[in-house]
């Protein structure tokens, strides 16, 4: 059952969606092909180049080369400093040798494909202690999809022929998770994180976004956490008492020291249209109010650290 959202630990859900997707990334690693390849991309400014990357090739002798993107490669905005390069070589990656027997660019290192998890976890603490990539949703979305497309979900409810298409009634917590599921992973190209909780997890432009179905099955909530250590109660409740009065559709909460951005939708019966406009207006609200409340309220943006 999902926590109350005053009992909702944000930092935790980052972490239960990082363990997850190392674990399916395990799985991916695990039973790669000879000669086969995936690269995830870590999406982290809109600067042009080449982005960070950490990429995987299964050779013949059934072997994982990993390779993290090395500043031979990379775009000028992205080039790594001295204490992301002390962090790579912390973590076990051989340096780059481009003058070597065997020429390397990129970081590397070389493990038998049965220890899956070790490189996956490696792989992990790269793109989140050396590349700067807050969460999993983050990491560029056509090689997301190949981490997490071959999970099949179960086949989603489907109304009888003479119920609309455009609104249907789920029967329980679980056929409307499976229909919310099914709309996201429309809108995303692949099946959405979900943390312990059971909430979606996933990116919407900056903002971290969380999709919730309530155990009655009657709602569903989208919130997005817009501020996090926030200074001054007091001052931060008038600032957002104004905009719950001025911004449509949104409510704007405090919880103890974040503020969070929150739309209610009806889920009885599920409207998937109505989904895909929560998701527009959090898009708004993220890229329109986070750094300016941010400075108002003496907080910072949730992905600040990483910007």
């Amino acid at each position: 059952m999902p926590a109350p959202m005053n009992e909702f630990d944000l930092d935790r859900a980052v972490e239960d969606a990082w363990v997850a997707f190392a674990e399916r990334l395990s799985e991916v690693v695990s039973v790669m092909d000879p000669d086969g390849t995936l690269t995830l991309g870590a999406i982290v400014t809109e600067e042009p180049g080449q982005e960070p990357f950490v990429r995987f090739s299964c050779r013949p002798d059934r072997t994982i080369h990993t390779q993290a993107s090395g500043n031979a490669v990379l775009a000028d905005a992205f080039k790594l400093d001295v204490r992301q390069l002390q962090l790579l070589d912390e973590l076990g990656w051989d340096a780059p040798s481009p003058l070597g027997e065997v020429p390397e660019v990129n970081h590397s290192f070389v493990m038998p494909q049965e220890e899956s998890r070790a490189i996956a976890d490696l792989a992990v603490a790269t793109l989140r202690g050396v590349f700067a990539v807050p969460h999993p949703a983050f990491l560029a979305p056509d090689q997301l999809a190949e981490v997490l497309g071959p999970r099949v979900p179960r086949e989603l409810p489907t109304p009888d022929a003479e119920t609309p298409t455009l609104a249907i009634r789920a029967t329980s917590l679980s056929a409307l998770m499976e229909l919310v599921g099914g709309e996201l992973a429309g809108a995303l190209g692949h099946q959405p994180l979900t943390d312990s909780d059971g909430d979606f997890t996933l990116r919407v432009g900056s903002a971290m976004v969380f999709v919730r179905c309530t155990p009655d099955a009657r709602e569903v909530i989208v919130f997005s956490p817009l501020v996090l250590e926030v200074e001054g109660r007091s001052r931060a409740m008038e600032i957002l008492s104004d905009l719950n009065t001025d911004v449509r559709f949104v409510r704007f909460l405090l919880v103890r020291d974040r503020v969070f951005a929150s739309i209610s939708l009806f889920a009885q019966p599920f409207v998937p249209a109505h989904l895909r406009q929560a998701l527009e207006a959090m898009t708004w609200v993220a890229d329109a109010l986070d750094d300016e409340l941010a400075t108002r309220l003496k907080g910072r943006t949730f992905f600040a650290d990483q910007e």
